[in-house]
């Protein structure tokens, strides 16, 4: 047992694992597949470990070009002198690795009215190349009615006119929308309680309606009812 232990081998002291999610076996076979001569089994050969590397991680099967990934993963570790053609027929080099995703650049222009938020922007611009006419009109409120909403919901400590609102609208469309002094601006929020309101009286006066025609036709009923007694003599016996 003394000379057992003297021969053992630690993992410290074995060649190291370049991808250790996929373990030192798969490692060694892929190592392996260089020494194969034939090129018709090597390629089947690492196909193979493709779908091994594949079982082993379940989870990822449902990422995009996760086999391409794998592929990229054998060259690795193969140290990219490992002669077979991935599906893609693309050979992964070294330099792959070093690739790094584009920097995506922060927007330049500053909000001029932050409290607002950028999809006022947006919808600003819309509205402003479409033509004049009651379609511009209505979504020039609908654009009013956010606004008063996202000013609310930044500032609830203080309050807002529908003055401010059309000053702050002429403003960012450069004097193209223009809401009258005479419109009403409704808040998005005030305007979808009503609507649960009104369709909460709706549904209560029409179970009401519901109820008393329910009533009346019990009540019909009941006199039909009355009636037939007494034309065959119902009521009470002498």
């Amino acid at each position: 047992m003394i000379d057992n232990a003297l021969n053992m081998e630690y993992n410290s002291q074995r060649e190291l694992l370049v991808i250790p999610e996929y373990g030192r076996n798969v490692q060694r076979l892929i190592l392996h597949s260089k020494t194969i001569e034939d090129d018709e089994l090597r390629q089947a050969f690492v196909e193979r470990m493709i779908d091994l590397m594949y079982q082993m991680h379940p989870q990822n099967r449902n990422i995009e070009d996760y086999k391409e990934k794998l592929w990229k993963h054998i060259f690795r570790i193969a140290e990219y002198d490992l002669k077979v053609t991935p599906p893609s027929g693309i050979i992964p080099t070294p330099e792959d690795i070093k690739k790094r995703p584009e920097i995506v650049p922060y927007p330049k222009s500053v909000a001029r009215f932050r409290h607002y938020g950028n999809n006022v922007t947006q919808l600003i611009k819309k509205a402003v190349t479409m033509e004049e006419g009651p379609i511009r009109a209505g979504f020039t409120k609908v654009i009013g009615s956010y606004m008063k909403l996202a000013y609310k919901t930044w500032n609830r400590e203080h309050f807002v006119s529908d003055e401010v609102i059309k000053n702050d609208l002429l403003s960012l469309s450069e004097g193209k929308l223009i809401l009258a002094e005479e419109i009403s601006i409704d808040n998005l929020a005030d305007a979808r309680k009503r609507k649960k309101s009104s369709d909460r009286d709706y549904r209560g006066d029409r179970d009401y309606r519901d109820r008393g025609d329910r009533n009346d036709r019990d009540h019909r009923g009941g006199d039909r009812y009355s009636n037939k007694r007494r034309s065959h003599g119902g009521g009470r016996r002498r």
